[in-house]
C-alpha cells in the first residue's frame, strides 16, 4: 500500500493534471452515496465525522474521512483532520493512504478552476479572491491552467492576512495587491472567487459587472451564506452537483425568496463535462458557480495521485 503525506500528495496533483482528470470523471461518472454524518462523543467534546464513499466500479473504491472538533483550538492543535483510504474495486485490497486534507483544498480548487473553463470568459485576466485561507491561495494557480490570469486582488476580514497572501501570490508571478474596498474590487474584476465561512452575504449582486463570472465556494450548510439574492437574478446559474440545491444558503436563500427556481439552474460540472448542456453564452453574460464538493472529486484525485487516472 502506497502512503503519501501531506507533501507527497500536494506534488501529485499538480493542477494542469488535476483539472483534467476531474473533468474525465465527471464525464464519465461513478457511484457517489450521500455523505455519512456521525457525532463522536468524547470527553471535553468529542467531534464530528463525515465520511465520504465514492467508487467505479471495477476499478477503485475510495473513503475519505472528515473529523472536526471545533474545540480544539483551545488544545493549540489543528480543528479538521482528515485522511483518505483508496482501495481496489475488484478485490477489496488496499491500495495507498493519502493526506484528505491536501485532497480536500486541491480538488476544491480544480473544481472552481474546471467550471470557469467553461463559464469565465476566454480573456478573463483580473480575478478577486475573496477570503485568504487555505483554497485561496490555491485558487489563482488553478484558474491560470484555464485562463489568462495576471492580476490578482485580494480582500479578507483581516486586513494583514489579505496583505500576507498577496505577498505570496507576488512570489508566485502574480500581480497582486490586498485591498480594503469590496464593492470596487467586486466592480473591477472578470472573475469573483469567493472562499470564507461567512454566515452572511459578502457579495452584492449591484456590485457585479456584465460577463463576470462569480464562484462561490464557501457556503457548504444552510446556515452559511456568500452572495445576496441579486448576485443569482438575471445570471446563468450552474452547480457542481444537484447535491448543493439542497446543502448552500447561497441556494436555498434565493430559492425560498423566489428568486430563483430549480429549474433555472443551467448545468452541472457533469453535464458541462459532458457536453450536455453549453456553457457561457456571449461575452456580456453574468455567470455564477456554486459548489458544495463532492466525494467524485475526492475520488479522482486519489486516483490521479496513484497513477490511475481514467480515461475520458
Amino acid at each position: 500500500m502506497q502512503i503519501l503525506d501531506a507533501d507527497a500528495t500536494r506534488a501529485a496533483l499538480p493542477f494542469d493534471r488535476l483539472i483534467p482528470a476531474l473533468r474525465n470523471l465527471f464525464a464519465t461518472g461513478c457511484e457517489a452515496p450521500q455523505r455519512h454524518v456521525h457525532q463522536v462523543a468524547a470527553p471535553g467534546g468529542g467531534f464530528t465525522s463525515l465520511i465520504m464513499p465514492a467508487w467505479v466500479p471495477g476499478l477503485c473504491y475510495g473513503v475519505k474521512t472528515v473529523n472536526i472538533a471545533p474545540h480544539n483550538a483551545g488544545l493549540g492543535l489543528p480543528g479538521l483532520h482528515s485522511t483518505y483510504l483508496l482501495y481496489s474495486a475488484a478485490t477489496g485490497a488496499p491500495l495507498a493512504w493519502l493526506d484528505g486534507d491536501q485532497i480536500t483544498a486541491r480538488r476544491t480548487a480544480a473544481a472552481s478552476a474546471l467550471a470557469a473553463s467553461f463559464l469565465a470568459r476566454a480573456d478573463a485576466r483580473h480575478l478577486l479572491l475573496v477570503g485568504a485561507g487555505q483554497v485561496a491561495r490555491l485558487l489563482p494557480a488553478a484558474y491560470r491552467v484555464v485562463r489568462p490570469i495576471q492580476q490578482v486582488t485580494v480582500w479578507a476580514r483581516s486586513a494583514p492576512a489579505a496583505a500576507a497572501l498577496a505577498r505570496q501570490l507576488r512570489a508566485e508571478g502574480f500581480d497582486a495587491a490586498g485591498t480594503a474596498d469590496l464593492p470596487a474590487a467586486v466592480a473591477g474584476a472578470d472573475i469573483v472567487s469567493c472562499a470564507t465561512l461567512a454566515t452572511a452575504p459578502l457579495v452584492q449582486g449591484a456590485w457585479l459587472q456584465p460577463g463576470s463570472h462569480l464562484d462561490l465556494i464557501g457556503s457548504f450548510t444552510p446556515a452559511m451564506r456568500e452572495a445576496d439574492d441579486a448576485c443569482l437574478a438575471g445570471a446563468a446559474l450552474y452547480i457542481d452537483t444537484d447535491e448543493a440545491l439542497a446543502k448552500s444558503g447561497d441556494l436555498l436563500g434565493p430559492l425560498g425568496s423566489g428568486v430563483i427556481t430549480a429549474g433555472k439552474v443551467r448545468g452541472t460540472l457533469a453535464t458541462l463535462s459532458r457536453g450536455q448542456t453549453p456553457g457561457r453564452g456571449h461575452a456580456a453574460e453574468r455567470t455564477v458557480f456554486k459548489s458544495v464538493g463532492n466525494a467524485l472529486e475526492d475520488l479522482a484525485a486519489a486516483m490521479l495521485a496513484c497513477g490511475l487516472d481514467p480515461a475520458p
